[in-house]
């Protein structure tokens, strides 16, 4: 690959293609950041509280433009338990961004290069699964609190560090040189961090946080199967896409549970779950889709330089 199309491949494109404002993503992801991440530090000024807030109202604009965007179509969605799951279960064929050309390129054409800079973008778009669980899980029916805490034990290496799924993908990432500068960032990978990270810390959207979780695992299979088969053909061995192994299989069963244990009792309990796990799935799915829309035109437009 020539230096300019390397180069062209780490500039992040326009905001314009999908109306994602990079500028106010990263400042999002920089809250984000300063509002989970562990600290010792005890000192907060009111010039702090200000900020907080500012970043607040701007992540609050934000979820309201993305939830308009869905408006017209929750109305349709079923809020019986067998009519919801049907609707939701169909959402792995014919959701948004599904059966995307940009993962049949990756396992089949996409150079090594390539594949850095896309999982760059991907390490950045990930928000930990383990911790949108825990944060999610808080204070909801034991039925449903119990299943997040099993997916949240495998995600965790069932005990083992060397079986953490976050440290697997940073693992990956070392070996491919995979951490791209923050300003090589698209907006869109940024913007599905952010959303995911305020579904799940904000408890008003709480069961939305729970149908943009059980999308992940419903219609992860097939992609990371498509990335992980890319790796094998690149030369990667097992344990360095272990990763993207594991989630080609795992979420499979972790789908199946999390609709029978999570999704199907809180709608039986409450008709209006439905609609919250729907805009929650469709939230996630609207924004993965973008995020594969703004690789391929990035990586697909550097390729033809």
């Amino acid at each position: 690959m020539s230096v300019d199309v390397a180069a062209a491949m780490l500039m992040p494109g326009p905001a314009g293609e999908s109306g994602i404002d990079v500028g106010v993503q990263r400042r999002l992801a920089r809250r984000n950041e300063l509002r989970l991440r562990p600290t010792l530090e005890t000192e907060f000024s009111l010039d702090e509280l200000t900020g907080e807030m500012l970043d607040r109202r701007a992540e609050e604009a934000f979820l309201a433009q993305e939830r308009a965007a869905l408006a017209g179509t929750l109305a349709s969605v079923p809020v019986e338990p067998d009519g919801f799951l049907r609707w939701f279960e169909d959402l792995r064929a014919d959701g948004p961004g599904q059966g995307d050309p940009l993962f049949p390129w990756l396992a089949r054409e996409a150079t090594r290069e390539q594949f850095r800079w896309f999982l760059g973008q991907e390490v950045a778009g990930e928000a930990g699964f383990d911790d949108l669980l825990a944060l999610t899980q808080l204070k909801m029916p034991v039925r449903a609190k119990l299943e997040m805490a099993r997916n949240f034990w495998d995600e965790l290496g069932r005990g083992h560090a060397a079986g953490v799924h976050g440290a697997l993908l940073s693992h990956l990432a070392d070996e491919l040189d995979a951490w791209l500068p923050a300003e090589a960032i698209l907006a869109e990978p940024l913007a599905l961090a952010n959303l995911m990270s305020a579904l799940a810390w904000n408890r008003r959207y709480a069961f939305q946080s729970l149908g943009a979780l059980g999308v992940i695992e419903l219609t992860a299979p097939g992609r990371a199967a498509q990335v992980n088969a890319g790796l094998r053909r690149l030369g990667c061995d097992a344990g360095v896409r272990k990763y993207f192994a594991l989630h080609a299989t795992l979420d499979v069963q972790h789908a199946d549970t999390w609709n029978r244990e999570v999704l199907r009792p809180l709608v039986a309990a409450d008709p209006r779950c439905a609609r919250a796990f729907a805009e929650g799935a469709l939230l996630r799915l609207r924004a993965g889709a973008r995020c594969f829309a703004a690789y391929r035109a990035q990586l697909w437009n550097a390729r033809a330089h």
